[in-house]
């Protein structure tokens, strides 16, 4: 990789499902690109990926491909709306579901190959706690979880926030209320959040607002587009485009005791990949 700054990676998980990552991630992406970044999405729900259907795509071939040799990374990436580029995942493969030591060098070092040609990676995980969902949070500079004002995806994302501070040291995360009514409700699943994390856990949680409720989004899905750019004026894509500012703002972030993409480290660490 050459010296110019490196790029940003984001993870952006959940603890439950239903709580419309994927959506937010593919929304996010795009409103990357239009404010004209390099953008790479990697599909990391490698059992139950779907960024793809979501956006209208139909790629020939998966991670699945790279992971079993078959296929490098510039073979299996295809191109999304406004110049996205999305490494896809694979559906209904079971093995997938946790990769070993092997499969994430592998796969390390072709995504640490194509650093020069990234603004930002957003990584979409699977939902919940299991071993690649803590892997791919780790290697991630920041981490964006996403929760809804329900009341079991409140309690599930401190259980992810938990799990990642207790077994992996992670301290910093953001959180990304979706389907909030408005802003008051918003706030209060970050206040709840808060409030439990700050008396069990020593994180951090910083608030980067919230996605409302929009009757367009469920029609957006529907067409197979992202609601940045099919309906751009609706109150949800607004807030993507405002939330993207905010996240390209961040701030360079600490490296972390373990392995992470494109800070430097050798992707054969083995030893920093038995997360």
């Amino acid at each position: 990789m050459s010296s110019k700054c490196r790029p940003k990676v984001i993870a952006i998980t959940s603890g439950k499902g239903g709580v419309g990552k994927t959506n937010v991630v593919a929304n996010l992406a795009v409103s990357f690109a239009m404010m004209g970044k390099k953008v790479f999405v990697l599909d990391a729900d490698l059992g139950l990926g779907n960024l793809d259907i979501l956006l209208g795509l139909a790629p020939r071939f998966t991670l699945a491909h790279v992971l079993n040799g078959v296929k490098k990374i510039d073979d299996v990436i295809v191109n999304g709306p406004k110049g996205i580029r999305i490494l896809p995942a694979a559906s209904g493969i079971q093995e997938l579901t946790h990769l070993g030591t092997e499969e994430k060098v592998n796969l390390f070092g072709q995504i640490e190959s194509l650093g020069d040609s990234i603004d930002i990676m957003l990584i979409d995980t699977a939902a919940g706690i299991s071993q690649n969902v803590l892997f791919f949070n780790m290697v991630s500079n920041e981490i964006i979880v996403v929760a809804s004002p329900e009341p079991t995806s409140v309690i599930d994302a401190y259980a992810l926030m938990k799990v990642l501070h207790l077994r992996h040291g992670e301290k910093r995360f953001k959180l990304l209320v979706n389907f909030a009514k408005n802003k008051s409700e918003g706030l209060e699943v970050y206040k709840n959040l808060s409030m439990v994390a700050g008396r069990y856990l020593n994180i951090s949680i910083d608030y980067l607002g919230f996605i409302p409720l929009d009757e367009n989004l469920p029609k957006a899905v529907r067409e197979q587009k992202a609601i940045v750019e099919i309906f751009p004026d609706s109150k949800s894509a607004k807030a993507f485009n405002d939330m993207a500012k905010v996240v390209d703002d961040f701030p360079p972030s600490e490296p972390k005791d373990n392995i992470q993409f494109f800070v430097g480290r050798g992707a054969g660490n083995s030893a920093g990949m038995q997360v």
